[in-house]
């Protein structure tokens, strides 16, 4: 036994001194986590998002715009990979990205620039530009819903400096309850990570003035998307 093991183990036994559990007591205990984990109950939900869904939409452009975050509308997949070239135009950035290896990506069209180099993949250090998709988003913070997979690497939306996310607009909630239904509704349980992103990466603890990319991308740009049929 290691010395790491030996102190988890003094440690779990403290524990169990103090809390003095029977077996009844214990498997009450299992059984309240169990409940909370597999059949939650909704918190108190804020009346601001509860809106129909073009309601949804321009509160979480608001909100979103609030923080730093950039936002635009696309009627298609297919309006993708011009609206990622205009974003880099517009910052003046090479015209060069990595992306998730996603089929609804793969399937962006954007062969349809030929001056944009896309690669599928993990982001490395050297890639300024990310793109990837939010599950969902939440109309009342502006927040995305980030769902780790194999097709959806976590790390691309927090390594390059400028991260661009695409949301599909009928996946924007009113609430965070509202979005952990859709998720339960849609994996049965979590996936192993699940991120919120609210705006650009900020820190206030230079001098009290306000620092982008300080954890994480500098920009971040979402990509509303209302039809993601064939592009």
């Amino acid at each position: 036994m290691t010395a790491s093991s030996r102190g988890r183990d003094a440690i779990l036994g403290r524990l169990r001194e103090i809390y003095d559990r029977t077996p009844e007591r214990e498997a009450e205990a299992i059984a309240a986590v169990e409940q909370r984990v597999f059949h939650p109950t909704p918190n108190l939900i804020p009346a601001r998002g509860q809106l129909d869904l073009e309601g949804r939409i321009e509160l979480f452009t608001t909100m979103a715009r609030n923080v730093q975050a950039e936002v635009e509308r696309l009627p298609t997949l297919g309006d993708v990979p011009g609206a990622v070239a205009s974003f880099l135009r517009r910052h003046n950035l090479p015209q060069k990205i990595v992306a998730v290896p996603d089929p609804l990506l793969r399937r962006a069209g954007f062969e349809r620039q030929p001056l944009l180099r896309v690669r599928f993949g993990d982001p490395e250090e050297t890639d300024a530009v990310g793109l990837t998709l939010a599950f969902a988003g939440v109309a009342e913070t502006g927040t995305l819903m980030l769902c780790s997979s194999p097709e959806r690497p976590t790390l691309m939306a927090f390594l390059p400096e400028n991260s661009l996310i695409v949301l599909p607009t009928a996946e924007i909630h009113g609430a965070y309850e509202q979005a952990w239904q859709r998720l339960r509704a849609t994996f049965g349980s979590p996936p192993r990570s699940v991120n919120f992103v609210t705006g650009p990466s900020r820190t206030g603890d230079i001098a009290q003035k306000l620092e982008l990319g300080a954890h994480g991308p500098r920009r971040l740009q979402v990509l509303l998307v209302d039809d993601l049929g064939p592009a």
